[in-house]
């Protein structure tokens, strides 16, 4: 019988979207017996495929990919449900003597599984009616100065347009929750033995792959999705609907955006989300960064990681 104590060795494969790391798990999976616990908010979503970048049919007969399409489009699925079902899944992953490997670019996903999500203050919706008139009248700049007051560290590293997480900011300012969240999430949770890699690539290739990619998805009907979803009655107003790519589709089926436009939109915001994802991992702890064109695509950094994975002890 193994020791309880016994940490699970997991491996995580992170980075911005459209950099390629469900190619590198599937490469990765030709040279180690894996699984995929997938850390993507987008594609535990059935029926939302065109512009969620799941992994193909084929990749998925391959290798076995976990909590994708787990949950229905009007589904709050959440960092705290996110790592509850992940650790079962690695349990289940072990179970079957197989490395479990976790790939994706939510990055709180990630970190709720590494270090476990330490309780914040709930929203306080008459504060944020508050915060909401004070944006109308004065511009959502302004909420940002007050953060400058109320919490000069955090305003720092929050973007003035990052308009969720500058109110967010203001919550738990005013409550004196003012310790930044990379603190509250310090210590790593004890079960794991945890080899982490980020995977990049030069900006401007990463933005020119982006603006393609999302074209592509338009192409291969993200309109007719969209319709489809709305006409199963599922609210624009979901969270899951209000992801780049469907939430500029819902105006062109609600409100006759010029698909055109909607592209541009979407590739702009797509472009601006990989920039805050790189942000957001460049902060995490012991991450050995890839660049995946430098070792040769999906196959070289497969095979670097794999290396890595041998050196460490991780596959003995």
């Amino acid at each position: 019988m193994v020791s309880e104590s016994v940490k699970v060795p997991l491996v995580v494969i992170a980075g911005p979207t459209g950099v390629g790391k469900t190619a590198v798990a599937a490469a990765l999976a030709r040279r180690v017996a894996i699984e995929v616990v997938s850390a993507d908010s987008r594609q535990v979503y059935r029926g939302m495929d065109v512009a969620t970048g799941k992994p193909s049919a084929e990749t998925r007969r391959a290798v076995v990919h976990h909590l994708v399409d787990v949950v229905d489009p009007d589904d709050r699925y959440q960092a705290a449900r996110f790592r509850n079902d992940a650790a079962a899944a690695i349990e289940a992953i072990r179970e079957r003597s197989c490395l479990p490997v976790v790939v994706g670019g939510t990055g709180l996903y990630v970190r709720a599984l590494l270090r476990g999500l330490d309780p914040a203050p709930p929203a306080d919706p008459a504060f944020r009616r508050e915060l909401a008139s004070i944006a109308a009248a004065e511009g959502r700049a302004s909420l940002h100065a007050r953060l400058s007051l109320a919490a000069p560290a955090v305003a720092r590293r929050l973007h003035p347009n990052d308009h969720v997480r500058v109110v967010r900011a203001l919550e738990l300012a005013r409550t004196g929750a003012s310790t930044l969240e990379q603190e509250r999430w310090r210590e790593p949770v004890e079960s794991y033995d945890v080899t982490y890699f980020g995977l990049t690539l030069d900006r401007q290739a990463l933005a020119r792959r982006l603006t393609a990619r999302a074209a592509a998805f338009v192409d291969a009907g993200l309109r007719g999705e969209v319709e489809r979803l709305l006409a199963r009655g599922y609210d624009p107003s979901l969270p899951s609907l209000q992801s780049i790519g469907y939430r500029e589709f819902v105006r062109v089926v609600r409100d006759g955006l010029d698909p055109a436009e909607a592209l541009r939109l979407m590739q702009r915001d797509t472009v601006r989300y990989a920039k805050r994802q790189w942000t957001w991992f460049a902060r995490e702890p012991d991450i050995e960064w890839i660049d995946v064109d430098k070792a040769g695509g999906a196959e070289g950094t497969a095979e670097l990681i794999a290396s890595a994975l041998a050196r460490g002890g991780v596959l003995g």
